[in-house]
């Protein structure tokens, strides 16, 4: 019901008219989370080395940067790109492959773009409303298309399928990685969210929205959000 000017303000702010049906895939992924990715994460996290994870962190992050890269030059952030391109070529020769990360401490800070934050930059889109997709978790009508355009768009992903076109299982690999290594940096951080949630599912939805703000404005909104998404870009 949106009959007084409070539960209207409280509907827009929340724009989340498939609630229902978000509740239930919510639902799906925690217990699709709690009976695979996070016993994996946990596993992943108590056999590796906090150096070796720190590796293989840095290996996913710089074959992002190609794709940040692109992105920064689409929303005219020049000197972003810059760094990007640096951080990229910095750490793929002198970091071996990317294994390690000697561009951070050169003073060019890691940063991520993807092409949802392009879409709410350069065509001033809205994030539409909220959704949570089956095992990949919170996003939005903009966000969820963004994500469609960064599994096409992403170089190294167009590189791996050996075109356009082309098919290979490395893009669904190096996801699927991804994922295990996010989620695994990231377990006390959802646990205590969880245990400090009156509603477990608006507080996703809230951080979710915070965290793609402060991405979008670059950081100018502040905060350290965790990333609450099973397959990042």
């Amino acid at each position: 019901s949106t009959a007084t000017p409070e539960l209207r303000a409280a509907v827009e702010e929340t724009n989340d008219p498939l609630e229902p049906l978000n509740r239930y895939f919510f639902e799906l992924n925690r217990f699709v989370d709690e009976i695979a990715f996070k016993p994996v994460a946990w596993w992943y996290r108590a056999a590796l080395p906090d150096p070796v994870q720190d590796s293989v962190s840095n290996f996913l992050a710089n074959l992002r940067n190609p794709w940040t890269a692109i992105n920064d030059l689409a929303q005219g952030e020049f000197n972003r790109f810059f760094t990007t391109v640096v951080r990229f070529v910095v750490n793929s020769t002198l970091g071996v492959a990317g294994l390690f990360d000697p561009a951070a401490s050169f003073g060019f800070a890691k940063h991520e773009e993807d092409a949802g934050q392009t879409f709410a930059v350069t065509l001033r889109a809205s994030e539409g409303p909220y959704l949570v997709l089956p095992v990949f978790g919170p996003s939005n009508i903009r966000d969820t298309a963004g994500l469609i355009v960064d599994s096409l768009l992403d170089p190294v992903n167009i590189i791996a399928r050996g075109g356009l076109r082309g098919e290979s299982s490395i893009p669904a690999i190096r996801s699927i990685v991804s994922g295990v290594d996010s989620r695994a940096r990231n377990l006390d951080t959802i646990d205590q969210l969880q245990k400090s949630s009156v509603d477990f599912y608006a507080t996703i939805r809230s951080v979710y929205r915070q965290r793609r703000d402060n991405e979008i404005s670059n950081g100018e909104s502040g905060g350290n959000f965790p990333s609450l998404n099973v397959f990042p870009q």
